[in-house]
């Protein structure tokens, strides 16, 4: 076993250790004992006596928002770092074509009108797929293959959408929708249910499954457009799936869990740290690192005050910083270093 596989084998361990932890944390404590005694039991079907408010709390509250956190942790994570390989640039994020702008819109669009949360999320969904659809239109007006166009298209989208989603703020009513609205953009898991898990498992899954399948490609991509043709790839197209990929990702995560940024950004440069550039191994170790990461922002969002800190502020407080520091030591791992 090489280094490298070593290091994501820690990292899944890792994973689940948090896991179980997690399970734990809230402000009904549950010791491990009991956590592990009650797992068995819904594997076995065994129930026992005088459980019913353990497993409410364990399977019905925290257990949807863990595989939650994991999921959309590990996605954005994913998401940042194929972003970052297609368009050779290691300062690109999930959102860099306007999917967080999008979906926002769609959701603060949804909630002036009341609709409940299903509804909500559907339109985030669909807003934050239209950015990108809408992104790709506006690059193809300029008769160039370049990603700086579509980079560049991506920005106005997101401009855009985040202007009308100010305008919805500047009218909405000021004591109910804006409170409501401004929460739902600042990020958070505190209102996740099975129902929402079930509804993102798989577009994330078959999303983050397209690209871990075609993840060596992305090596070539990052290469440069000549040498993938030299290579018969046909890079329009590859860059295509490896977009909608991500931007189905991007656009699940955000429909309920609201933007949370600075993941997909930073989490890349932390693998790189231990792996390399290379894909094939870079984006699972990306995933178990982004999982785990907000996995413990969560946690901590949920116990440190009584009301509950919204998670974007969380990951921005601690992303910015640490971004910086690897900026300032040269540590992004960006050349393999």
């Amino acid at each position: 076993m090489n280094r490298e596989t070593k290091i994501i084998l820690t990292s899944f361990l890792f994973l689940v250790f948090l896991f179980v932890i997690s399970l734990s944390v809230g402000r009904y404590h549950i010791s491990l004992s009991d956590i592990i005694r009650l797992l068995m039991a819904k594997i076995t079907g065994i129930h026992a006596d005088g459980d019913a408010i353990l497993n409410t709390v364990i399977f019905q509250v925290r257990f949807p928002r863990i595989i939650a956190a994991i999921l959309i942790g590990g996605g954005l994570s994913i998401s940042g770092a194929s972003f970052q390989g297609i368009f050779k640039n290691p300062l690109v994020s999930p959102h860099i074509l306007g999917v967080a702008s999008g979906a926002g819109f769609g959701a603060t669009l949804a909630i002036l009108f009341s609709k409940n949360s299903l509804s909500i999320q559907f339109f985030a969904f669909l807003f934050g797929v239209l950015s990108v659809f809408l992104a790709y239109i506006i690059s193809s007006i300029y008769k160039t293959t370049s990603t700086l166009v579509l980079v560049l298209a991506g920005i106005i989208v997101g401009t855009f959408f985040s202007a009308l989603i100010s305008l919805v703020k500047y009218i909405a009513d000021p004591y109910e929708k804006l409170p409501a609205i401004v929460f739902w953009l600042m990020g958070s898991l505190s209102a996740i249910s099975d129902k929402d898990v079930i509804m993102i498992f798989f577009p994330m899954v078959i999303g983050m499954g397209v690209i871990l399948i075609i993840r060596w490609r992305i090596n070539i991509l990052s290469m440069g457009d000549e040498e993938a043709k030299s290579l018969g790839i046909n890079t329009k197209r590859l860059r295509f799936i490896i977009i909608m990929a991500a931007t189905f990702i991007t656009a699940s995560a955000v429909s309920v869990s609201g933007i949370i940024g600075w993941i997909g950004l930073v989490i890349p440069h932390i693998g790189r740290m231990f792996v390399g550039p290379d894909y094939k191994k870079l984006l699972p170790l990306t995933f178990f690192i982004g999982a785990s990461y907000l996995l413990i922002v969560d946690d901590f969002a949920r116990t440190l005050t009584t009301a509950e800190i919204p998670l974007g502020i969380l990951t921005a407080i601690i992303g910015a910083p640490l971004f910086a520091y690897l900026l300032k030591e040269g540590k992004t791992g960006w050349e393999g270093k």
